[in-house]
């Protein structure tokens, strides 16, 4: 089964760039809340603490489901096992639940990290495997390299983006997305009608926002330090968008913002 579709799992709380007690502090508010599907990265530079924290909690280790993902300075050979390998002796496991490549290499050449991905996950440091940041043509690549299922393709998505190049991408190879950015870093907010379709579900815009990632077949990663965002966040389960309101906020992918480019992030791919 995809770990990021089990009960619970399909909202994962995310833990950039939470470090010190705040981290502590807003990691042990989402596990009392009831998170169990945690995100973590080599680039965050916080898996020691996100371990020590998952420790403390007293959960079983079957409860949880632990993400990470290798940066991108250690796709090459000589780094990319020892890199994962430091990545579990931080996060203080045998295995995680999901390994994901961060980013795809600059010159967009995926076949070999993708076959170390697979090396990682035969030699058993990762129960499953999977990518983030990859355009249609990388899923495609991915799912003739691997032999083992690629269990997802973390990328932004929310409503101000429309992403269904990736979502077609995604049903062709049999390689499910995931979002993060959820809210586009709050600029969401900025569209009344979400507050609008909020009022008639007794939601929140953000909650609304979340919702419609959802009913498009997306797990959602959210991250907070607050923690009545934190609970809000969690909360996206007891309502269902209309077809008619999940029609107006589809319309807003004509915005096309899109938080994470090259300005921003400069080993972006060329995104679709």
């Amino acid at each position: 089964m995809n770990p990021y579709f089990q009960h619970g799992h399909e909202r994962a709380f995310g833990t950039w760039p939470l470090k010190g007690s705040e981290l502590t502090s807003a990691l042990e508010t989402a596990l009392n809340v009831g998170y169990r599907a945690i995100d973590t990265a080599q680039l965050y530079g916080n898996e020691a603490e996100v371990g020590a924290v998952l420790r403390a909690s007293g959960l079983a280790r079957d409860q949880l489901c632990v993400t990470t993902k290798v940066a991108p300075d250690h796709l090459a050979e000589d780094r990319f096992m020892p890199s994962v390998e430091a990545s579990l002796r931080a996060l203080g496991l045998d295995q995680v639940d999901v390994l994901l490549i961060h980013w795809p290499p600059a010159d967009g050449d995926v076949v070999l990290p993708l076959r170390r991905l697979e090396q990682a996950a035969r030699r058993g440091l990762a129960k499953h495997v999977g990518v983030s940041n990859f355009t249609a043509a990388m899923l495609h690549t991915a799912r003739a390299t691997l032999e083992v299922p690629v269990v997802v393709n973390q990328v932004e998505f929310h409503p101000l983006l429309d992403q269904r190049k990736l979502l077609a991408a995604a049903a062709q190879t049999g390689i499910p997305l995931s979002a993060y950015c959820s809210v586009a870093r709050g600029e969401v907010f900025k569209y009344p009608v979400l507050d609008e379709i909020g009022r008639g579900y007794g939601k929140s815009a953000a909650q609304v926002t979340l919702r419609w990632i959802l009913q498009k077949g997306v797990p959602v990663t959210t991250m907070s330090s607050r923690r009545a965002n934190i609970q809000a966040n969690f909360d996206v389960m007891d309502f269902t968008l209309s077809s008619i309101d999940m029609a107006r906020i589809d319309a807003l992918n004509a915005v096309g913002h899109r938080v994470v480019n090259k300005t921003r992030v400069p080993w972006a791919p060329d995104f679709d």
